[in-house]
C-alpha cells in the first residue's frame, strides 16, 4: 500500500511508533471493525477508531438520537436530535477521517441476522447497554470464533474484557441474564457520562492492539473501574470448562434471543 502525502502526515504519530510504523498503519487501513451500539461506549470507540484510520467501520444501532443521550454519547450533537444514531455517527466519522468506509446498520441485532453481519469483520466491539444483546453477541462471537471486546457501565462503574477464541467468554462469568428487574437500568440508576469515555477508550485500544498484534490483550482478565475512587481493579479469570457455550460440552449450540431489557453492571 502506498500512502499519500496527506496520509503520511495524518498518521505520522502512529508511523513514528516502532510498534506501529508504516506496516502497522497499513494493517489498520485494511482492517474491518464492527461497533455494536452507537451510544455511550460506542461514541468514543467510533471516534478513536476513525481517527486511527480503520479502513471499514460497521455501526449497528436501531435507535434515534435523544436529548438525554447527549450527556455521554459524544458522537452525537444537538442538531442530530431525532436522527438515526447510525446516520449521525456516520456523518461524524466521515468528518473525522474520509479514509474510513462506514457501513451503517439501522437495525436491532437478533439471532437471525447477527451471524451474517459479524462474519464480515475482523473484530467486534460490544457497546450495548442491555443483557439480551450482550449474551447474543458473546454466543455468536464464540460460535463464529470472532474476537470481541465486552464492556458495561452503570452509575460510577465500568468493566471490560476482551474475548479471543480459546479464552474465557462472557458466559464463563455470567451464566445467563438476570431476572427482569434484578438490575436497574441506566435510566433508573444513572451514569456519569465520562465513565463511558474511559471504558470506551479502553475498548478502542484493545481493538487497535488486536489488529496490530501488539501488547497484551485483556483476555482472561476483567478490568473494573470506579470513578469515585479513581481506581482500576484487575480480576484474573479462567475459561470455565463447564461453560454452556465455550466449554468442553456446550449445551448452547444455536443462537437465541433473550427478553430482559436491563443494563449490564451491578454495583
Amino acid at each position: 500500500m502506498n500512502f499519500s502525502e496527506e496520509q503520511i502526515y495524518r498518521y505520522s504519530r502512529h508511523i513514528i511508533l516502532k510498534e506501529v510504523g508504516g506496516e502497522g498503519q497499513k494493517k489498520l487501513l485494511e482492517s474491518k471493525i464492527l461497533v455494536i451500539g452507537a451510544g455511550g461506549l460506542g461514541s468514543p470507540v467510533l471516534a478513536y477508531l476513525a481517527a486511527a484510520g480503520i479502513g471499514t467501520l460497521g455501526v449497528v444501532d436501531s435507535d434515534v438520537v435523544d436529548l438525554s443521550n447527549l450527556q455521554r454519547q459524544i458522537i452525537h450533537f444537538t442538531p442530530d436530535l431525532d436522527l438515526p444514531k447510525v446516520e449521525s455517527a456516520k456523518n461524524k466519522i466521515e468528518q473525522i477521517n474520509p479514509d474510513v468506509k462506514v457501513v451503517a446498520y439501522n437495525t436491532r441485532l437478533t439471532s437471525n441476522n447477527i451471524a451474517e453481519i459479524i462474519n464480515q469483520y475482523d473484530f467486534i466491539i460490544d457497546g450495548t447497554d442491555n443483557f439480551p444483546t450482550k449474551f447474543l453477541i458473546n454466543d455468536a462471537c464464540v460460535m463464529l470464533r470472532k474476537p470481541y471486546s465486552h464492556a458495561g457501565i452503570l452509575r460510577f462503574d465500568g468493566q471490560t474484557f476482551t474475548y479471543t477464541p480459546g479464552n474465557m467468554c462472557y458466559r464463563c462469568i455470567f451464566k445467563e441474564p438476570p431476572p427482569k428487574g434484578a438490575v436497574p437500568t441506566c435510566s433508573e440508576a444513572g451514569i456519569l457520562g465520562a465513565v463511558a469515555g474511559v471504558i470506551g477508550s479502553i475498548q478502542a485500544v484493545e481493538a487497535l492492539k488486536f489488529i496490530l498484534n501488539k501488547g497484551e490483550l485483556l483476555t482472561n482478565r476483567l478490568l473494573t473501574f470506579n470513578a469515585l475512587s479513581t481506581k482500576f481493579r484487575e480480576i484474573k479469570l479462567r475459561k470455565n470448562p463447564n461453560c454452556a457455550v465455550c466449554g468442553n460440552n456446550p449445551s448452547i449450540k444455536e443462537l437465541q434471543d433473550h427478553e430482559q431489557p436491563v443494563c449490564d453492571l451491578k454495583t
